[in-house]
């Protein structure tokens, strides 16, 4: 079956998340996505931790069905090499220091008149301009900036998420955006502009607690696992020590709460607890009456009870619990890509469909693609020498 993005060319200056998770994605739906790195030490995620056989966990994630070409941009003879990328490409996407792809020469501006088709994605912490358009972003700053950071953990301690999700907001909202102007290119002909603001991304992903704390009114505390806002969503621990997560959304889910897993039908009356606000307000007291419930069971036992009782919950499950996911397993959802390493597994990209077979190809060495891809551009043995001599490549 043909994909989405067959025939589609993504040359990519990136490293870290952002950049490279919104080009993996182009990747699964048939792009070729070209990935130039530096020569020697190539995206410096590759370098984070040894954690999968010795490859880094950030890199096998974002950066499988790629081709790894290192180019000294800096060097005249490797921007001419990528001048060559650049004209039979469809997208440039780069996550560079700021101001740092303007230097190169690679601004929309400097690009468009050679390559009117080209699309160009620039993914920064700050966007193109205004006054922190230069300050350096990583995601965990992106998350105090935008105030996620206080909005979650506990409080009395400020926590961040546990893992990039600046970077993977910045990663989806680029991804979305190539594709827009993919569909826009096929109605002008025209390449176009896209700057991705990592805080702009994360600043969306925040409306409900920003419009909560709207015109000055108290935002969201911090309340650890636990919703903080309805109640009760959070977790409970059960007898068996093991941690149950539960979550109410109604009236009609509250008064079958305090029949079936209580047992104290009375509770739901209970003038503490008649309304979402009063349980929210009166937490600590709702809390212990459920541990108290809770006590005697074991988390299969709550799980089950809240099934039955068709009340939502979740298992507070751990990595290698997800792993081994007997949902995933039935959907099929896990396959396996190759490697410097071997084999690897890998999750199929969410979003299944009869459509097509989404690209599920190896995570790259690095420069793995340099000869390959220079002889496709007309490079005979001696020049790629010379350029791998010179340090260009």
């Amino acid at each position: 079956m043909s994909r989405p993005l067959d025939g589609v060319t993504v040359v990519t200056l990136e490293h870290a998340i952002a950049a490279p998770f919104c080009t993996r994605q182009l990747a699964d739906l048939g792009a070729r996505v070209i990935k130039v790195e530096r020569p020697g030490t190539g995206d410096f995620a590759r370098a984070y931790d040894e954690r999968v056989d010795g490859m880094a966990s950030h890199f096998v994630w974002a950066n499988r069905s790629k081709e790894s070409l290192t180019l000294d941009v800096k060097q005249p003879a490797a921007q001419a090499v990528l001048e060559q990328l650049l004209a039979k490409a469809d997208v440039l996407v780069q996550n560079l220091a700021p101001g740092a792809a303007a230097r190169l020469g690679l601004s929309f501006d400097a690009l468009h008149e050679r390559f009117p088709q080209l699309i160009v994605c620039n993914i920064s912490g700050y966007g193109e301009d205004g006054p922190y358009r230069d300050k350096k972003a990583y995601d965990l700053l992106i998350q105090s900036e935008s105030g996620f950071l206080s909005v979650t953990g506990t409080p009395e301690h400020p926590a961040k998420a546990g893992c990039s999700i600046a970077d993977i907001a910045a990663g989806m909202y680029a991804y979305t955006n190539i594709l827009a102007a993919l569909l826009q290119r096929g109605k002008t002909g025209k390449g176009s502009n896209i700057d991705v603001s990592m805080l702009e991304s994360m600043v969306e992903w925040m409306g409900y607690p920003l419009y909560y704390a709207f015109d000055g009114a108290p935002p969201p505390g911090r309340s650890a696992a636990a919703h903080a806002t309805i109640y009760p969503y959070g977790p409970f621990q059960a007898g068996d020590g093991n941690t149950v997560m539960l979550g109410l959304q109604n009236e009609r889910e509250w008064t079958v709460f305090c029949e079936q897993i209580m047992e104290q039908p009375a509770l739901a009356t209970d003038e503490r607890f008649v309304s979402n606000s009063k349980r929210s307000e009166n937490r600590a007291a709702l809390q212990a009456l459920i541990l108290e419930r809770f006590a005697s069971l074991t988390a299969d036992q709550v799980v089950e009870r809240l099934e039955n009782a068709q009340i939502a919950n979740a298992r507070v499950n751990t990595m290698a619990d997800v792993w081994q996911h007997p949902q995933l397993q039935a959907r099929q959802r896990w396959t396996s890509v190759p490697s410097p390493v071997g084999e690897l597994p890998a999750l199929l990209p969410p979003g299944r469909t009869n459509a097509y077979t989404p690209r599920m190809d190896a995570v790259p060495g690095l420069g793995e693609h340099v000869d390959a891809i220079l002889q496709e551009l007309g490079k005979t043995p001696a020049q790629i020498e010379a350029l791998r001599a010179a340090g260009a490549v």
